[in-house]
């Protein structure tokens, strides 16, 4: 999490504190049968949804061009949001329940309070503690690593390109006269971060100037490792063996394949007996809309490239592919009427989670796919195979970050997340995944 994001939800959550305290203040009740340290307990869950309604109704990602009405629906929403969750939580324990008056108000004052925030600090307008990142080399890899962080919200800001010896390619006006050696051109012009953007790095690296960067604090970084940095993906195409090799990540100890299983028997077992008592009604759904069986069964490719069996609620009609494999494209006509909402819905994936159960699948890993697209790909991609080093998920980064795709093209984009995600998996980043796996339900985004 950088910076930005970590001072905004600092700044949300003493604004929803602020809110709750002014708004039992102005009612004068709080109640008298309250035992120690209840108070604390009611203002963390009011703090908490608040922040998550926020996150979820994308209170924190709003541009900074967004007109002042914009802000305001969507912080009205993010309440709204938070008033149900609330509901549902005082609904099971009542104990920590606000008053309806208290409630109303404080999360009115929350909302009043998170729209002038955000009309004050200019939402995701470029942070002041965005750091500094001199580029070395004038390149066409330079140029695309500059592009990146011409964002007003990202938390990176380009001090200018250093000529190093190559073809230049990027406006003469961001290019910096070398000063002295490197070290002394970076702390001229205040960098914290120097990135080596080179296509050909023989013959032309200052290797020793750089050691001097990074003895004196600077931080030195190659275009992969920047890009994986900003973009939550990593740079196939700049990616060689021994970067992967020599790269921090991609370690999974004995420690982690028991947190992810014990996750995946949890969460499998929640949803099947959370979602049991709907099968009848989807099944009587897809039955009445077309002729064929309830659930659609099709070989994946698993981990280590093993074949499993895969389950689903059927979405297409029966003859579906009377002529062969073929990828899902988007309005797809051998989607059923039922089976589009469905498949727009997630539901169509719930009986995934027996896959999960069984341990075929995880609840987050890279997409399973078909034998036959497989072995094409692995043809087409290089670093392909290397996303079956994991189980594959129900859920996972790429298919949170990326929308459903049917070309090769996507395929590959779809791989940077998958092998990120393989990278640098962990408790923090699956958490994400699970909130961001909450708004593509809800919104109906990505696939």
């Amino acid at each position: 999490m950088d910076l930005r994001i970590a001072l905004t939800l600092i700044s949300d959550a003493l604004l929803a504190i602020t809110a709750l305290v002014s708004a039992a203040v102005l009612r004068l009740t709080v109640p008298e049968d309250w035992q120690p340290g209840q108070g604390l307990k009611v203002c963390v869950i009011f703090v908490v949804v608040n922040l998550f309604s926020s996150y979820l109704m994308e209170v924190y990602t709003l541009p900074a061009e967004s007109r002042k009405r914009d802000v305001f629906v969507t912080c009205l929403q993010s309440g709204g949001a938070a008033f149900f969750l609330l509901s549902v939580i005082y609904y099971l324990d009542p104990s920590v329940m606000l008053g309806r008056g208290v409630l109303f108000l404080a999360l009115g004052l929350f909302i009043l309070y998170q729209f002038l925030r955000h009309v004050v600090t200019g939402g995701a307008r470029r942070s002041p503690f965005a750091r500094r990142v001199l580029i070395l080399g004038t390149g066409e890899l330079a140029r695309q690593l500059g592009e990146l962080l011409a964002s007003p919200s990202s938390s990176y800001t380009l001090a200018g390109y250093l000529e190093c010896g190559e073809e230049g390619v990027v406006s003469r006006e961001q290019v910096i006269e070398k000063e002295g050696d490197l070290l002394a051109t970076a702390q001229q012009v205040r960098v914290g971060i120097v990135v080596v953007a080179l296509a050909e790095r023989r013959g032309v690296l200052p290797l020793q100037e750089m050691m001097r960067c990074k003895l004196n604090g600077l931080e030195v970084v190659d275009a992969p490792t920047f890009y994986e940095i900003v973009q939550g993906k990593l740079m196939l195409e700049h990616m060689t063996p021994s970067w992967i090799i020599f790269s921090t990540g991609f370690r999974r100890t004995a420690l982690i394949d028991v947190y992810k299983r014990c996750v995946d028997l949890v969460l499998s077992v929640i949803g099947l007996l959370l979602t049991a008592p709907f099968f009848p009604l989807v099944a009587l759904a897809i039955k009445l809309d077309s002729p064929g069986p309830l659930f659609f069964k099709q070989v994946r490719v698993g981990n280590g490239e093993k074949p499993f069996m895969l389950y689903k609620f059927r979405s297409m009609r029966q003859d579906a592919e009377r002529n062969g494999a073929v990828w899902a494209v988007k309005n797809d006509s051998r989607i059923t009427a039922v089976g589009r909402f469905l498949r727009n819905s997630r539901i169509d994936e719930i009986p995934q989670l027996y896959n999960v159960l069984k341990g075929d699948m995880s609840f987050i890993g890279p997409r399973p796919e078909r034998p036959e697209f497989v072995e094409g790909l692995k043809k087409d991609i290089y670093y392909y195979s290397k996303r079956h080093t994991i189980k594959p998920g129900l859920t996972g980064w790429a298919q949170v970050r990326y929308p459903y795709g049917a070309t090769v093209e996507d395929a590959i984009e779809k791989l940077r997340y998958d092998l990120y995600y393989i990278k640098n998996l962990s408790f923090f980043l699956d958490t994400q995944i699970i909130f961001e796996t909450v708004k593509v339900v809800l919104f109906g985004r990505g696939r």
